[in-house]
């Protein structure tokens, strides 16, 4: 190993050739070495990365994947993968080659976390333990792409900790009343009715800025959420949302406008694309445990307000596709696995569910008004085969024209023409039948097919 004393500097410094991937010759100095021996260890470390079989080192794979991942993960992402590898895994696997790490290596360093206690005798959660334990299985799943390892010996250990070990927990409406009562801060009293009528991320709430609450035209308010906050190593980041589907602009009820407003016109010099809220994540932690405390509740995470949001929409008969569009969800399927115990009747919920992206797969590619005509006549079809109640007290009911392809104003009369109502019928059983076949303004209720995710905008 070619290493040589800067004798101007008194320091050690390596200069060496390498081939690049592409098989390209190239020369290679680095310097400011304190000693010599400093100076090999970085040459040899070089070199190792450059191995493109199982006889790499730990240290030097995660070297690369590291390199290889930072142009594909947000700096967050990062930071956490960084964290855990620095801190769990280097400190076992650093030196040794990857084809070494074998099956009884891997057992034994599961055997160390599981033994971990830390100061106050509390041992690493289960959802932590998970993690780690995927994050070396991620790594050594690479090596077997890139570096020829043969096999991944994490799959036949078997996982550490659980996926969803963390109770949910959820406050009720009046709960969540109780609280806000007792929170006298503008700010905090915003941001936490911000987070449990809307059921949006933390990271969400704190990227908001007076612009993002919209108003349209006299009775419409949203939420405009396409940007997530977050703080690594003390820098301040504004990321793009957590998925595609969390870039998204969701109805809020109108008090909720009208207190953002408030609160933003009272700020000094207020900038309408500034951030909103300025304090940090510990302080909406401490303030919930504070104000919870105050209000005589039993304290809840900020991410549990985003769960007590999604069962009040389950609790006020929102399907599980309305709801997974509202949190920003990616999969429907991950909104069934949070939230489905809080279904009554989940296995006749998961048949309807399964029936929905069926449905919603077969539509996906029309327009919104060839949706609604091809609903609606659905609907027409429904009211011929099943008999439904719908107790209507106005004379007016409005209705979608697959002819004229707009809504239309249809009298009672001309309603109880085209469909057949029996008043024997459950008015339960008579809203989810209308439900499933379309919309129909009665009474000034909307009822409209949520499940084929029919826009709130054409209602």
């Amino acid at each position: 190993m070619p290493v040589y004393k800067d004798k101007k500097r008194n320091t050690w410094y390596c200069q060496f050739y390498y081939k690049d991937w592409t098989g390209k010759s190239k020369q290679k100095r680095k310097r400011g070495f304190s000693t010599q021996r400093e100076a090999k260890e970085w040459e040899r470390n070089f070199l190792n990365t450059l191995q493109t079989n199982s006889d790499i080192t730990f240290a030097a794979l995660v070297s690369n994947y590291m390199e290889d991942l930072a142009t594909r993960l947000k700096p967050t992402t990062m930071e956490t993968k960084r964290s855990i590898i620095e801190d769990k895994l280097l400190p076992y696997f650093k030196d040794m080659k990857i084809c070494d790490i074998d099956e009884l290596a891997v057992r034994h360093w599961q055997n160390e976390l599981l033994d971990y206690r830390n100061d106050k005798g509390k041992p690493f959660s289960d959802t932590y333990l998970k993690t780690i334990n995927n994050q070396l299985s991620a790594i050594l799943n690479y090596a077997i792409v890139y570096y020829k390892l043969a096999k991944n010996p994490c799959r036949v250990v078997g996982s550490i900790g659980k996926s969803n070990a963390d109770a949910m927990q959820i406050w009720t409406l009046d709960q969540f009343e109780q609280f806000i009562g007792y929170e006298k801060k503008a700010a905090g009293r915003l941001a936490f009715n911000v987070l449990f009528w809307s059921g949006i991320r933390e990271g969400e709430l704190l990227a908001l800025t007076r612009n993002d609450f919209i108003r349209s035209g006299t009775d419409e308010y949203r939420l405009n959420v396409n940007k997530n906050f977050e703080v690594v190593k003390g820098t301040q980041y504004i990321l793009t949302p957590k998925t595609d589907s969390s870039n998204r602009c969701i109805t809020i009820p109108q008090f909720l406008y009208h207190e953002a407003v408030q609160y933003f016109d009272s700020l000094y010099e207020p900038d309408p694309e500034e951030r909103l809220f300025y304090f940090t994540k510990s302080y909406l932690l401490n303030e919930i445990k504070r104000v919870a405390k105050t209000a005589g509740l039993n304290p809840i995470r900020i991410h549990d307000l985003r769960h007590s949001h999604a069962s009040l929409l389950i609790e006020m008969g929102f399907n599980i596709l309305m709801v997974s569009q509202r949190l920003g969800h990616e999969k429907v399927e991950t909104t069934w696995q949070t939230y489905a115990h809080l279904y009554p009747d989940k296995e006749k919920m998961l048949a309807a569910q399964l029936d929905t992206v069926k449905v919603q797969g077969i539509t996906a590619n029309l327009t919104i008004e060839d949706q609604l005509a091809k609903f609606m006549a659905q609907f027409q079809n429904h009211l011929k085969e099943q008999p439904a109640l719908i107790d209507i007290n106005r004379e007016e009911i409005i209705r979608w024209d697959p002819e004229k392809r707009e809504k239309a104003t249809v009298t009672a009369a001309e309603f109880e023409q085209e469909a057949q109502f029996d008043e024997g019928i459950e008015a339960g059983l008579a809203s989810a039948e209308i439900f499933q076949a379309g919309y129909l303004e009665l009474c000034g209720i909307v009822y409209f097919l949520a499940s084929r995710g029919l826009p709130a905008k054409f209602l």
